[in-house]
C-alpha cells in the first residue's frame, strides 16, 4: 500500500532538485508530483508534475450511493403504496435513477473542492513555496526521504484522510 508525505521547498530550483533526488532512488515519476501557487504552476511547473486533483471522484462516488439509497427507498415505499402501481423492476430504476442524480450532483459539487493536501497546506503554498508530494511503499519512501532532505526539503506533518491506492 502506498503512503504519502510532503515536502516544501521555498523556490522552483530547490523544489527541482528535491523532486530528482526522489527520482534517483527510484520512486516512479507518476508518484511524484508538485504543488504550487497558480502563477507558479502556470509559469514554471511542467503539465505532468501538476497536482490538479479535486475531490470530485470521491464526491461522485458518495453521491451515487446516497442517491441510489434515497431512490430505493424512495421506491420501495412506492410499491408499498398499491395506487401508484410500482413494480419493484419500478423500484430498481428509481434507484438506479438516484444513484445517477446523485452522483451528478456530487461530482459538480466536488469538482469545486480542492484536494487534502492544498487544503491541508493553502498558507505554505500561498506564501510560495514548492510542495513536493511522493506517494510510494514505505521501504522506498524512507529511501526517497534521505535524499529529499539532502537536497533540502522541509518534511511536512501531512495526515491523510486515507492510504493512497
Amino acid at each position: 500500500m502506498k503512503h504519502r508525505r510532503i515536502y516544501a521547498s521555498p523556490n522552483l530550483a530547490a523544489a527541482q532538485a528535491a523532486l530528482g533526488a526522489a527520482r534517483d532512488t527510484g520512486i516512479d515519476p507518476d508518484d511524484l508530483s508538485l504543488i504550487a501557487r497558480s502563477d507558479i504552476e502556470m509559469d514554471a511547473v511542467p503539465d505532468n508534475l501538476r497536482e490538479a486533483h479535486t475531490d470530485m471522484v470521491p464526491a461522485a462516488l458518495r453521491g451515487a450511493a446516497g442517491g441510489g439509497a434515497v431512490g430505493l427507498v424512495a421506491g420501495l415505499v412506492a410499491v408499498a403504496v398499491p395506487p401508484l402501481g410500482i413494480t419493484l423492476a419500478g423500484a430498481g430504476l428509481m434507484a438506479a435513477v438516484g444513484a445517477l442524480v446523485g452522483s451528478w450532483s456530487s461530482a459538480l459539487v466536488g469538482a469545486t473542492v480542492p484536494d487534502p493536501v492544498r487544503r491541508q497546506f493553502e498558507d505554505a503554498i500561498q506564501a510560495g513555496q514548492i510542495l513536493l508530494v511522493v506517494d510510494a511503499e514505505e521501504p522506498a519512501l524512507d529511501a526517497a526521504e534521505a535524499a529529499v532532505l539532502r537536497a533540502g526539503a522541509t518534511p511536512l506533518p501531512y495526515e491523510a484522510p486515507t492510504a493512497v491506492s
